[in-house]
């Protein structure tokens, strides 16, 4: 039995996708405090609604709407600048201002960037805990009667 067959388990595997993703744009964010211009971006929300229906439709490989995404199909050709792969490749990133701008154009507050930072491992906390007591759950069903 594969666990990518398991809804459940897809769900959550593309949640914790979205959340690495999101950690990785927020600190290239911080990466980019002192940069010139620099405007920060962050992920669009995560939604299961999104997620399901994606599923229904079989468009689980497709891109952000069902839209088919450049592949490179043989090993001469290159991949484009800001390809994304493994798990983050289905989300896209946007240019999120935050409060402030500075002199030099730069609008990323460090203060917000960290708030991000922790919300975001707070809800890879509690999906990989959601993650580990659903595999407990089989675990314990896939046990023979009788058995501790």
């Amino acid at each position: 039995m594969n666990l990518a067959d398991i809804p459940l388990f897809s769900m959550l595997r593309g949640r914790l996708g979205y959340l690495s993703e999101r950690q990785k744009v927020i600190a290239q964010n911080v990466a980019n405090a002192d940069t010139a211009r620099y405007t920060p971006e962050d992920l669009k929300p995560f939604s299961f609604d999104a997620r399901v229906q994606q599923a229904r439709q079989g468009q689980a490989g497709a891109g952000p709407g069902g839209v088919s995404m450049m592949a490179a199909t043989q090993a001469g050709h290159m991949s484009p600048k800001n390809e994304r792969r493994g798990l983050g490749a289905a989300y896209k990133t946007a240019k999120t201002p935050d409060s402030e701008t500075t002199l030099n154009g730069n609008s990323v507050v460090l203060e917000e960037e960290m708030i991000k930072m922790g919300d975001a491992r707070m809800q890879y906390d509690a999906a990989i805990s959601f993650y580990q007591k659903s595999m407990n759950l089989l675990r314990m069903a896939a046990k023979p009667p009788g058995r501790a």
